[in-house]
């Protein structure tokens, strides 16, 4: 606030202003409470803060080329935000004064205004903020509520301005007539004009907070708000949204809706909260890279929703979520109010800076999985303001995307803190995977940095290097421009996102649990409609009139069969030969499981009359010893866990009488003769090991006795069918 000297500087000059009429005060407006907002201005206290917020970030010239003079007094103290629109206008007023820094500037020399005695320096940075609105507003007066509070300062300055309108106005038009533009946007850069394209059609992106509502209830209390569920952006009309095509709890709104969905009660709730969506990009990255008890490191406070987030997909009971550089105690109890009302009960806040934190920490000893989230030149953002307010980034800068680049020595600054902080990351040695996210269209913010970091080598020798692991997330597959780094160009959907996923090489010596590769595997989303334990009892019901063949037991999910088995072939160490069996092959198995507890279940019964050859079992049919042998017919049974008594059970022989087979004769004194009508016993043969191994039938010529004496009748006789 200006001090008592400012309002004595301005008592004497401008006295008189204070009894000008503005004419169109009185006059009835009817219009939205929107329309008021962006064409008759904004609140005394939005000036002020707005004010504040230039000093701090407002392009600062030579000493030779300074013509308008800025003070200091504003510098000291914050801003005072009554809520969060008004912080919201604030910062969109004083990011488009920083935009037309240069613009405002010589309107107030070619119009006269400046220099003014009665104007102190302090007041300049008000002063150009209400220039702008004014041009805005195409120099009409503001509608002045009787229930605002007034600044006298706003006011003072208000009614200076409006005195100089016409010749304010003049000065524009020269401007605009010496730049040939049609308005002033065409004065600003095409890298700026293309950035306020983009904003005006981004879509909003929110993340579903599933700690308090489901996504099926999102989905009634949308329909209740007259919502429609579309496919994708480009069928977006009205009030519609849908499910973003990375992240499945992340839902996606029309630009124009903004208003309409802040003030419903998903979002006032906490059920829904809007986020860019690069920082659910790399949320889901860290989240596919957990297990079922692991620790996460948030390196940076500057995102309290991205820490809230991940809170939420991680779990409640077994994880944390340890978040970095909250200084304040002020700053702590915020952020624990925050937390308790979005139900985020895992979530641990360390005051020192994530590079103060020493890797042997005990606190972060389970932690296996690090959030870098490091300060970018955000270039990549479209709007910039929403990026700042969600991500608490510091508003300088505006500073630089204000003019669309970045200089070259800040890029280098801002390139070297990125690597420091990246291999700080990689000193913690029980860490196992690193995310790194920009928002930045540079290079060497991005590829350069996590290059950089790898081939330093910081992580040491006794652990396992760290290398490059392409991002996954749960509903789809990478759309990046390589196999490793993901990367999203600013567009009118979304805003730039670079992803670099480093992770540790597994130890050889290394084998994971199944209820950890289970666990990744449900994150990546691979097990949806699958039941790996299911029992088989239903299905053999159901097939037990058809015909059997060796394809019945074919697992009907193929396809997600395959995606596990393609994740656990990248998630697979290398296991020597004599040590367990790898959990692939655990899994692959499970469908043999079945089959050999099915063929083991198997029992043969005594059969007291001849059957026909359909009755044979399918596995002899092809047998080509067998062709001339009847088939009998499988008799399978349920599952069911084997016993002890299965294990032991005598078979008892069984006589089966089949038909004569002609094959040679030799009689009992050797002298070969003729073919005859010869028969032969068949007995099943039951072997001792493995239950896969089937029972076989015995073709030896000489006939096995029996335990019980067979009658002469039947060794006799020739045909003892007859």
């Amino acid at each position: 606030m200006p001090s008592s000297k400012s309002n004595l500087m301005l008592s004497g000059d401008i006295s008189n202003f204070r009894e000008m009429a503005i004419s169109d005060e009185s006059e009835p407006v009817e219009k939205s409470t929107t329309s008021l907002i962006e064409n008759n201005g904004y609140q005394d206290s939005v000036y002020i803060n707005a004010a504040k917020i230039f000093q701090g970030i407002r392009n600062e010239k030579p000493q030779d080329k300074i013509l308008v003079r800025y003070g200091n007094e504003l510098v000291p103290s914050l801003p005072d935000f009554k809520d969060e629109c008004s912080q919201r206008s604030s910062y969109e007023l004083a990011f488009s004064a920083l935009k037309y820094q240069d613009l405002l500037e010589n309107i107030l020399l070619d119009s006269c205004f400046y220099p003014c005695q009665s104007i102190p320096d302090e007041l300049t940075s008000l002063i150009v903020v209400m220039l702008y609105d004014l041009q805005d507003r195409k120099f009409q007066a503001r509608q002045i509520s009787d229930e605002e509070e007034s600044i006298p300062e706003v006011r003072d300055v208000e009614r200076y301005l409006y005195s100089f309108k016409t010749k304010l106005a003049a000065a524009l038009a020269r401007c605009r007539i010496k730049h040939d533009a049609l308005s002033i946007e065409y004065i600003l850069p095409e890298t700026l004009r293309k950035q306020e394209q983009r904003a005006s059609a981004l879509p909003l992106y929110a993340w579903i907070n599933t700690l308090k509502s489901s996504l099926e209830d999102i989905y009634k209390e949308l329909k209740k708000e007259g919502f429609t569920k579309v496919e994708s952006v480009s069928d977006f009309e009205g009030y519609t949204y849908c499910l973003d095509k990375h992240c499945h709890d992340v839902l996606v709104f029309p630009a124009s809706l903004k208003e309409e969905i802040l003030n419903l009660e998903l979002f006032t709730g906490y059920k829904l909260i809007l986020q860019d969506k690069s920082r659910s990009l790399a949320v889901h990255s860290v989240k596919a890279l957990l297990n079922m008890d692991d620790d996460i490191i948030v390196a940076h406070i500057g995102s309290r929703l991205t820490a809230a987030h991940m809170s939420v997909l991680s779990n409640q009971s077994t994880s944390k979520v340890f978040v970095c550089g909250v200084k304040s105690q002020a700053k702590e109890v915020e952020l624990k109010e925050l937390f308790t009302r979005m139900e985020c009960g895992n979530i641990e806040l360390l005051h020192e800076d994530f590079t103060e934190i020493e890797p042997t920490d005990q606190r972060l000893q389970k932690a296996k999985v690090i959030l870098l989230l490091p300060r970018c030149s955000g270039l990549g953002v479209s709007n910039p303001i929403e990026f700042i307010l969600n991500e608490h980034e510091d508003a300088g800068l505006l500073r630089d995307l204000s003019q669309g680049s970045v200089a070259e020595n800040k890029l280098h600054i801002l390139a070297e803190t990125q690597l420091q902080e990246l291999m700080h990351a990689m000193r913690f040695n029980k860490v196992q995977a690193i995310v790194y996210c920009t928002c930045s269209v540079y290079p060497e913010e991005n590829e350069a940095v996590v290059n950089k970091a790898l081939e330093s080598g910081v992580e040491g020798s006794k652990v396992q290097p760290y290398r490059l692991s392409p991002p996954l997330w749960c509903n789809s597959e990478i759309e990046g421009p390589s196999d490793i780094f993901f990367k999203m160009e600013p567009s009118e959907i979304s805003n730039c996102c670079f992803l670099a996923v480093l992770a540790r090489q597994r130890d050889p010596a290394e084998v994971m649990s199944v209820k950890d590769i289970l666990a990744r595997a449900a994150a990546k989303g691979l097990l949806e409609g699958l039941d790996i334990g299911k029992s088989s009892k239903r299905e053999e019901k159901r097939k037990k009139k058809s015909k059997v063949t060796q394809q019945r037991n074919v697992p009907k999910d193929t396809g997600v069969q395959t995606n596990i088995v393609e994740f656990l072939n990248r998630e697979m160490i290398a296991i020597n030969t004599n040590s367990e069996v790898s959990p692939i092959k655990a899994i692959s198995s499970v469908p043999q499981k079945n089959v050999n507890q099915t063929n083991s279940s198997i029992q043969l019964k005594k059969i007291t009359k001849p059957i026909s050859n359909s009755s044979l079992p399918g596995m002899l049919k092809n047998t080509p010893n067998l062709s001339s042998m009847s088939k009998v017919f499988e008799r399978r049974t349920h599952i069911r866990k084997p016993r002890v008594e299965d294990k032991m059970v005598v078979l008892k022989p069984v006589e089966i009488v089949l038909p004569p087979v002609m094959v040679p004769y030799f009689n009992p004194q050797g002298n070969k003769s003729q073919i005859s009508a010869q028969h032969y016993y068949y007995r099943w043969i039951g072997i001792k090991s493995s239950a896969r191994d089937l029972f076989i039938p015995s073709l030896s010529k000489r006939l096995v006795k029996p335990k019980e004496t067979l009658p002469s009748t039947m060794v006799k006789h020739p045909r003892p069918w007859i």
